[in-house]
């Protein structure tokens, strides 16, 4: 069978994509960087995809890998390598040191490997770590943030409407627009006919329970969670709870104010038990109908199954808007427990993963109280 002919640069590519085995005899050049970029490969992979050594345990010949990478690959590529790294050649260790921490490119994956560790993670290193920690915080805020306080607000004042409002409480661009029709030109003014208010002030409008799974497998989900968390407690109208759970549950809504210090207090790992989560969560709610209570999980539950579905089911017929998230981020298609999915669904709870970008859109539709698509 004869093949097409293919271009050296085109060749050159495969090399890179296939390894050095593909090509034993070395017949196709590459040229320098291409060189360099097959070296720094090579490390990593091999053709049969087991684990190298490559790297060794060398602390300086890790941290050149790492800045090698960083030269030759976009940063998309650059965080897939360092994760396969730590997940081949186990550099997790080997984050333990601050010199290497600071070179490696900073991302939500990296946080949860931090947060992973924390317990075991020396005097010496947990500056470092929380540098890098309120790097990719404050990356997160900066994205994540406005999106989410505009749909926020935007819904509340489209939800909760006082008909008749204190001065202060008077929801103006809501009544301009309500009375336009009210117009008089020879005054030049609206004469509103009715009035738009917000809620009293220092009156939550709404309770948030963000209700989160923190297994090892959910490290991204937390991570996003934690700065979604803080937002929503800055915003006057809004009670925000976090609750953190695994075979154990932590209420960490005193350290809103501070998501770095609310991301270490999460102990990624551990088992999960759903039901006891919901049964806390379950406390912390005085206005049932007013209350958004987001649970977290992949939902493969080491607790009671029928006891966590029937907790759900009372949730849910108190008149509390519930919503399952699957995953909470932007890792693809997560791992989940399907059965117990339909079985939340069939309770008229929606399960379904969500992108940090969806969030502000998914939250804003609760605060409304329109159907949650998935």
């Amino acid at each position: 069978m004869s093949l097409l002919p293919v271009s050296s640069s085109s060749a050159a590519r495969w090399k890179l994509v296939l390894g050095s085995p593909a090509d034993a005899a070395n017949e196709i050049p590459l040229s320098p960087d291409y060189g360099q970029m097959d070296e720094v490969l090579t490390q990593l992979y091999d053709n049969d995809g087991e684990r190298r050594a490559g790297l060794g345990g060398s602390a300086p010949k890790v941290s050149r890998w790492l800045g090698d990478i960083r030269t030759y690959f976009p940063s998309s590529v650059v965080a897939v390598m360092q994760q396969d790294a730590m997940d081949r050649l186990g550099l997790h260790q080997l984050l333990l040191e601050p010199e290497i921490l600071r070179t490696v490119q900073a991302d939500v994956h990296l946080v949860g490997t931090l947060l992973s560790l924390s317990r075991v993670m020396p005097q010496k290193i947990k500056h470092t770590a929380r540098e890098v920690v309120l790097k990719v915080v404050r990356e997160l805020e900066q994205k994540l943030a406005n999106p989410l306080r505009q749909a926020v607000q935007g819904a509340l004042s489209r939800a909760v409407r006082n008909p008749r409002p204190r001065y202060a409480e008077i929801n103006w661009a809501a009544t301009i627009r309500a009375n336009l029709k009210h117009y008089q030109p020879a005054y030049k003014t609206v004469v509103p006919e009715k009035l738009i208010g917000y809620g009293r002030r220092g009156q939550a409008l709404k309770e948030i329970v963000l209700c989160v799974d923190q297994s090892g497998s959910m490290a991204s989900s937390v991570v996003y969670a934690g700065v979604f968390g803080a937002v929503l407690a800055s915003i006057k109208a809004v009670k925000t709870h976090m609750v953190v759970f695994d075979t154990a549950v932590v209420n960490l809504s005193e350290n809103l104010q501070d998501p770095v210090d609310l991301l270490f207090g999460v102990q990624l790992g551990g088992g999960t038990d759903i039901n006891l989560a919901l049964t806390y969560c379950q406390q912390l709610i005085t206005r049932p109908t007013d209350t958004i209570l987001v649970l977290i999980s992949d939902l493969y539950e080491g607790g009671n199954e029928r006891e966590m579905l029937k907790r759900a089911a009372t949730l849910k017929a108190a008149g509390v808007s519930m919503v399952a998230l699957l995953a909470l981020s932007d890792d693809g298609a997560p791992s989940f427990d399907r059965r117990m999915a339909e079985q939340l669904a069939a309770l008229g709870i929606p399960s379904f993963a969500c992108t940090p970008g969806q969030f502000p859109a998914l939250m804003a539709a609760a605060i409304q109280g329109q159907k949650l698509q998935v």
